[in-house]
């Protein structure tokens, strides 16, 4: 059905959408923007979002809502080019976390990362967790997270403090206890905007609608998903990529043993509880061998790409990050960001 303009009401808009219509993303804006207000109560709430993965969603759609939600963010300005690293999360791998060791790698091979994230949703360690266990401080104020930034070279946006108009959806989507929308709109919501993209989705069907908005946005990203079902670039199977770059977005199959990787199985990129995947990174920063660096080299690897686009083959690109990445943690480069960046926030937290 083509897209009913105009829907200003709770009751045509979930109409539209229960008839297999598609709304427009200044719908959306405006459902989400009561969402952000508190002026909507869980059912309408919960009505939306059932009827949007019912009926499946648009790039108009996710659009909207995520620029309405980008509206009631926390500002964080940062200048220069800026990359995040990020995932949907949810896809059920309990996997160690790899965009949160590829955006230290990322930063340590020169890149000035801005990460988005939160604590765990549907795994043992989101990358707040690792982050935490590994000395960094995350509930500074907004200004001293931008500052931070310019010291570390890295930091992170921590969503409950960045997006505190979400508590008024936290009890629908607890309720509610299946994967929506909002899985989407982390990666698409970074308060700093920052100008590259590397973003993991969990689901098949997301590929497109988080790479079309980003294209809409003028923003250079990969955005992938491993054909194993992991919201990485995976090592153990092929990839589908999407590229973003100059308000296009093209997509491709990438094969790891094309960049000389070899074949891993899920088991080997398998996490913990926050200690356990802690320790892994640490392990990873010292120079350990193996799938999980493997891993986190692609990821790293996607990211600087996004920063610096270009029209070689994505291999090519991939392969040029990957030797930076690995200089990186070779060098000692990213283990020295790391350490950096515990010792600013920490610094920062006794001044407060």
């Amino acid at each position: 059905m083509t897209a009913r303009p105009n829907v200003r009401d709770w009751p045509s808009l979930l109409e539209t959408l229960l008839a297999g219509g598609d709304l427009t993303s200044d719908d959306t804006d405006w459902a989400m923007e009561r969402i952000m207000s508190g002026t909507t109560g869980p059912a309408a709430l919960s009505g939306l979002l059932i009827a949007l993965r019912a009926k499946g969603e648009t790039v108009d759609e996710v659009e909207g809502l995520s620029r309405a939600m980008l509206r009631h963010a926390l500002p964080l300005p940062v200048t220069g080019p800026t990359l995040d690293i990020v995932g949907t999360g949810g896809d059920g791998s309990h996997s160690v976390n790899i965009s949160t060791m590829s955006a230290v790698v990322a930063a340590g091979a020169g890149a000035r990362v801005i990460k988005h994230g939160n604590r765990s949703a549907s795994s043992t360690c989101g990358s707040a967790d690792v982050l935490e266990e590994l000395g960094v401080v995350l509930d500074l104020p907004a200004h001293e997270v931008a500052e931070v930034a310019d010291e570390a070279g890295i930091t992170f946006c921590f969503a409950p403090l960045f997006h505190p108009a979400l508590r008024h959806a936290a009890a629908a989507r607890r309720e509610l206890g299946v994967r929506t929308v909002f899985n989407l709109l982390g990666p698409l919501t970074n308060p700093a905007a920052p100008t590259a993209q590397a973003v993991g989705v969990a689901s098949a069907r997301a590929l497109p609608l988080v790479a079309g908005v980003l294209a809409r946005r003028g923003v250079s990203a990969l955005v992938f998903r491993g054909d194993d079902g992991m919201d990485e670039l995976t090592v153990t199977t092929t990839s589908r990529v999407w590229t973003v770059h100059g308000g296009e977005a093209t997509e491709e199959v990438l094969d790891p043993r094309d960049l000389g990787l070899a074949p891993a199985h899920r088991d080997d990129l398998r996490g913990g509880d926050r200690a356990f995947n802690a320790r892994v990174a640490r392990e990873l920063l010292d120079g350990a061998r193996g799938p999980v660096r493997d891993a986190v080299l692609l990821s790293a690897a996607a990211g600087l790409a996004a920063l610096r686009p270009s029209a070689a083959p994505l291999t090519e690109r991939l392969a040029d990050g990957m030797r930076r990445a690995g200089e990186a943690v070779d060098s000692g480069a990213a283990a020295a960001v790391l350490e950096r960046w515990a010792a600013v926030t920490g610094k920062r937290a006794a001044e407060r």
